[in-house]
């Protein structure tokens, strides 16, 4: 039976032989298996001695007498080591078990059953490394035959679709899946069952129950037994449900992006309000959203010297609604829907002038200059609506509806910071074009509000600011300079000036601006800042979208194209300081280079390479970090304070270091011998200055420990978080704090990799940190009724001040934001903040 047995029968796999002895105690009979196994053809074993051909010398003397003992009739089953006869090594290991037999003249003999224990211990081991990686397996696995049914199912497979892993077994992939997905996956099965040919990552839609839509990915093999015939496929199955998620929101964040562009390109390319309105609609619609209108002050259209969009005459407004707008813009992405939008919203017409009721939603967003979100009518075609007020400097000029349709995506909270910004965009297009047709007092206040108002304040930094402009005459120029306050108590610190002059440069400043603050949120390095802002400022120069401005002369009507070509070239240095380092990055695009003064050494101006201006394109900036000394002045400004036609560039430059002295001196002084000692009365052009005088926080002001990846570094980071906040007398805080905390940690311990480093900085308010080496950044979520957790970054929101994360070289950091306590009872959570947990 075994030399016929079938291809993949169980004597293939472990290996069994058989020979018989004659009754002289040599080899009788020789079984081809054993020919196989032992390496040696029948007709040279056939009259053998086996203990003499197959046993080591030191075992033969106890083999002859095993031998006798069988042939007097005895059986006897044992391990026995075996060699091939010319070897001297031992080869292997066998159990034989010897059975006497008789022949037929009735002498003694003996039948030899010989199994290769090497054989049984792979089949062992093989079994338990299957059963290991089968059972043990963290993704889920499930092994298809060739009916492409499921044969077997581990555990985490049976978690996820309900059930025992047995219950699986007999199942197909329309019990799992439906449709086309189901179809797709089990043609894909049945190729790989007929080539042999591997799929990996397939991608695979489905519901899990209890746990809605996901996605997975499917590795796909063919499993052979061992004598090569195919028996089935084996699927490894791996949630990737929340790459999907954040390949969707990084690919949102592309489309903000590139849409920002756009408006940066295509609004405010006209000083007409109604054009600026319609550029507004042409890039929102259909890109952002399905339906858009614009509704400006009738007031602003009128040209009334006391707009209605003022906060002043907004507290004014009576309660029977707001003042009066006109429609001016009006777009569809819908066809057939413009015509019915009036009678089925009750929305006003193009063209109309109206008033929105005291306690709208339109009314509210126009009052308050807050975003407000405007429910869909459930028998219309609208599922959500956003109203944003049209904010500049200060002037709410009018109100942005964005409205969705049903079946688009509903509006969330990156739609609702993107709908305010290009709103915003829009509103600084159209206050310009107003401001653009008033006297001088209206312009210079249009150019110093683009500025920061007052004094700027930031950690570990004394900041004084001075602007200055060029000369008296209506146009304005393009410097600025902005303090953005950064995660971590860190500062951005940043000095531009937009090449030209003219209500464009300060429009085209301002719009720099905006999206330097915007990029300074997302937190990049400051090379990724100047590249990202580089582009704007190409987008801000695109041909064929600078027609349509009137120009109040006929001088400036002749500068036109020189006007262009300036006002879309900016130069700007852009730097980081971290006062926990006292470090300094910097990156500079075509700037001047910053300026440093150490306590007892002279100025010098810092080696940043300057790299292409903004709008210029197509070459990296460089990055330059430089740790500062306590109590070092740095000081950013732009051409106009060291350059005229009077004197060359390399002596204003001089004249500065020179001015830069007594660095102990009050900020404030500092600032105004600097521009008392220069001759910056030329009125050539514009000056900003900034300096900022380092002061690091001081190392008692500072909590950094580093936690090894286990459950008990939540614990230990609670202790140290209430030790440090202790020492600090912020006994207010630790409930939060410690709580707080073990959020974070926990996250970092079940999301993130590697070591965890837990940083609390005190300044004028409480910083947490916490860093790990993942690459996943956190996402907060509403969780179910029945999730037992799914509630820690909830928490997060409601009882900080402010939270987020962000990259770093090695991973990422999470951080919350607790303001001091000021002595007043600390605010409890609202009834309605703890039920949206739920």
């Amino acid at each position: 039976m075994w030399q016929s047995s079938p291809p993949g029968s169980i004597y293939d796999y472990i290996r069994v032989a058989s020979f018989s002895i004659g009754p002289d105690g040599l080899i009788e009979q020789w079984s081809r298996r054993a020919a196989g196994l032992f390496g040696i053809a029948a007709d040279r074993a056939v009259g053998m001695d086996p203990v003499e051909a197959f046993m080591p010398a030191e075992l033969r003397t106890d083999g002859r007498r095993r031998v006798g003992e069988i042939l007097d009739g005895r059986e006897w089953t044992g391990l026995v080591p075996f060699r091939i006869p010319g070897e001297d090594a031992v080869q292997g290991l066998a159990e034989i078990y010897v059975m006497p037999s008789e022949t037929e003249s009735g002498e003694r003999a003996a039948l030899c059953i010989v199994v290769d224990v090497r054989a049984l211990r792979h089949i062992e081991t093989d079994l338990a490394a299957s059963q290991a990686i089968f059972g043990q397996s963290p993704f889920g696995f499930v092994l298809f035959g060739t009916d492409l049914s499921v044969i077997r199912a581990n555990q985490r497979f049976a978690t996820v679709f309900g059930g025992r892993a047995e219950d699986h077994r007999g199942r197909t992939v329309d019990d799992y899946l439906s449709g086309t997905e189901a179809d797709r996956l089990t043609v894909t099965i049945q190729r790989v069952l007929e080539t042999g040919t591997s799929v990996t990552d397939l991608q695979i839609v489905g519901t899990a129950p209890g746990a809605g839509s996901r996605h997975w990915s499917m590795n796909l093999y063919r499993v052979h037994s061992g004598s090569g015939r195919p028996i089935g496929v084996a699927g490894l199955a791996t949630d990737v449900t929340r790459r999907h998620i954040a390949a969707r929101e990084a690919a949102s964040a592309r489309r903000n992006l590139a849409l920002l562009n756009e408006a940066s390109a295509r609004i405010g390319n006209s000083l007409d309000l109604e054009t600026t309105a319609r550029e507004l609609l042409d890039v929102a619609v259909p890109g952002f959203c399905d339906l858009a209108s614009v509704d400006l002050y009738q007031g602003l259209l009128t040209g009334d010297d006391a707009p209605p969009g003022s906060w002043d005459s907004l507290r004014q407004e009576s309660v029977g609604g707001s003042a009066e707008l006109r429609r001016v813009a009006l777009a569809s992405a819908v066809a057939d829907v413009l015509p019915d939008t009036a009678a089925e919203t009750g929305s006003p017409e193009l063209g109309s002038v109206h008033r929105f009721s005291f306690n709208s939603p339109c009314a509210i967003a126009l009052r308050t200059g807050q975003v407000e979100d405007v429910p869909g009518d459930d028998r219309g075609f609208v599922q959500s609506t956003l109203a944003v007020p049209m904010v500049a400097h200060d002037t709410v000029v009018g109100l942005v509806q964005f409205s969705r349709t049903k079946g688009s995506e509903p509006f969330g909270e990156r739609d609702r910071a993107l709908a305010t910004e290009l709103a915003a965009r829009a509103a600084v297009c159209i206050d310009n074009a107003r401001l653009y047709r008033r006297e001088h007092e209206r312009a210079l206040i249009l150019q110093r509000s683009l500025l920061p108002p007052g004094d700027p304040v930031a950690a570990g930094l004394d900041i004084a600011c001075r602007y200055l402009p060029g000369n008296t005459a209506t146009e304005v120029g393009g410097d600025w300079f902005d303090v953005i306050e950064l995660p971590g108590h860190r500062t951005a610190l940043v000095v531009g000036d937009v090449m030209g002059r003219g209500l464009r440069a300060a429009v085209a400043m301002g719009e720099l601006r905006t999206a330097v603050r915007t990029l300074a949120l997302l937190d990049l390095e400051p090379a990724e800042v100047l590249s990202a802002l580089d582009e704007v400022a190409r987008g801000l120069g695109t041909p064929g979208t600078s027609g349509g401005s009137q120009w109040p002369s006929r001088a400036a009507h002749k500068s036109r194209e020189a006007d262009l070509s300036e006002v879309y070239l900016a130069t700007c240095v852009y730097a980081v300081y971290d006062p926990v380092t006292r470090r300094c990055t910097f990156a500079n695009a075509g700037h001047l280079p910053p300026a440093v003064v150490e306590p007892g050494e002279a100025a010098l101006l810092l080696d940043v390479p300057p790299g292409m201006p903004l709008g210029v394109g197509g070459e990296p900036f460089e990055e330059v970090e430089v740790e500062l000394k306590e109590g070092s002045l740095l000081a950013l400004y732009t051409d106009g304070l060291v350059e005229s036609r009077d004197h060359p560039l390399d002596e204003g430059l001089e004249a500065l270091r020179a001015a830069l002295v007594e660095p102990e001196r009050p900020i404030e002084d500092v600032c105004d011998h600097v521009l008392s000692t220069l001759e910056t009365g030329h009125g050539e052009d514009d000056i900003a200055l900034l300096v900022a005088r380092i002061q690091g926080l001081p190392a008692d002001a500072v909590g950094d420990w580093r936690l090894p990846r286990e459950p008990r570094s939540v614990g230990r980071a609670r202790a140290l978080a209430r030790g440090r906040l202790l020492d600090w007398g912020l006994d207010d805080l630790v409930d939060t704090t410690e709580l707080l905390v073990s959020e974070l940690v926990t996250n970092a311990l079940r999301y993130g990799e590697g070591e965890i480093r837990l940083r609390l900085l005190r300044d004028r308010t409480l910083v947490c940190e916490v860093w790990d080496a993942g690459l996943v950044q956190p996402r907060r979520r509403r969780a179910r009724d029945t999730d037992e957790g799914g509630r820690g970054l909830q928490l997060v929101g409601l009882l900080s001040v402010a939270w987020g994360s962000r990259r770093t070289p090695r991973g990422k950091t999470v951080w919350f934001e607790l303001a001091l306590p000021d002595g007043a009872p600390a605010a409890e959570l609202s009834v309605e903040q703890l039920l949206s947990m739920y």
